[in-house]
């Protein structure tokens, strides 16, 4: 049984001549200035699986797109992504107090100041 609860009656096709057809030209290119993105995605864990939700929305070219989605993955996934997260920051912080260890008295480098 179908979902509907009425059926449309079948209609024949009708020719069309091709030289009655509108053709519509696309838009002229719109000003860069006023295109945009955002992107959200957010990851969540409970219990063995983990889930995603992602959403994605740009205007470029005069034109607005959106796109999202959600899914599930396993646990194990998420907890390397987690742990490859962390030491990408950890490793960023890493340099960044290095660039700024000269500063400190209790540096181990020569200071250009000091023989």
């Amino acid at each position: 049984m179908s979902k509907y609860p009425v059926q449309r009656a079948q209609r024949a096709l009708r020719k069309v001549d091709k030289n009655e057809v509108e053709v519509i030209r696309p838009a002229p290119a719109a000003n860069p200035f006023v295109s945009f993105r955002y992107s959200y995605t957010e990851i969540s864990a409970s219990g063995s699986k983990a889930h995603v939700r992602s959403r994605k929305t740009r205007f470029e070219d005069g034109k607005l797109t959106s796109e999202a989605f959600e899914g599930e993955l396993d646990r194990s996934a998420y907890e390397q992504m987690v742990s490859q997260a962390q030491q990408y920051l950890l490793g960023q912080t890493t340099l960044w107090m290095k660039s700024l260890s000269w500063l400190l008295p209790f540096s181990s480098k020569p200071r250009p100041d000091r023989d």
